[in-house]
């Protein structure tokens, strides 16, 4: 099973990249979160891939990080869901977004993606919400950190989000803390997008 692959980009889609390597075109599919980390066609790869083997066709699913692929096989092994709609779900939500979303069985979040229904929502919060507490660097998961006072769940989450990519624990509360005095919207998206600026 193929479960790395570096060459160069030949071309690329929102939803896909041709890898070349020693020759060979690799078709790879993949969530916006990688697409947006690619650089120009002619420019290196490596991608993290998961092969996906059926009766007619061999598929491969590239990611940019292992939290990334850690969550799309997580998110396969979850029934109903096969690996294209798990590419829906890590397009539609950022993984540190995902792992909010699941923890604290937020199904009108999951809804709002493409492809997701109210029951497939439901089963994805029913069997992952015990195993994506947060995922860390290698892809494994890990205790979510202890509560901080003076901060809400959603601001534990960014927190969270801020660790995972290497943040030291101090540098992040006060990160988030200066994005909340800024007056960022109380969204996930942006309040972690200004406090990561904060602590780059």
């Amino acid at each position: 099973m193929i479960a790395h692959l570096t060459g160069r980009i030949f071309e690329k889609h929102p939803n896909q990249v041709v890898i070349e390597a020693a020759g060979v075109g690799y078709d790879v599919q993949i969530p916006i979160s990688t697409y947006t980390r690619l650089g120009d066609p002619g420019a290196a790869v490596s991608l993290r891939i998961h092969t996906h083997v059926r009766e007619d066709a061999l598929l491969l699913f590239g990611f940019a990080t292992a939290e990334e692929k850690a969550l799309f096989e997580r998110l396969i092994s979850v029934s109903g869901i096969g690996p294209r709609l798990a590419i829906a779900v890590l397009s539609g939500l950022a993984a540190p977004e995902l792992v909010a979303a699941i923890r604290n069985s937020d199904v009108q979040r999951l809804v709002r993606i493409p492809g997701v229904g109210k029951k497939t929502a439901e089963r994805i919060v029913l069997e992952l919400k015990d195993k994506v507490a947060v995922i860390d660097a290698a892809g494994k998961p890990v205790p979510a950190p202890e509560a901080a006072p003076g901060f809400t769940t959603l601001e534990m989450d960014v927190l969270s989000a801020l660790q995972n990519l290497g943040c030291s624990r101090p540098a992040a509360e006060e990160a988030v803390r200066k994005a909340k005095q800024k007056g960022v919207e109380p969204v996930f998206e942006p309040l972690f997008r200004s406090a990561l600026a904060l602590v780059r």
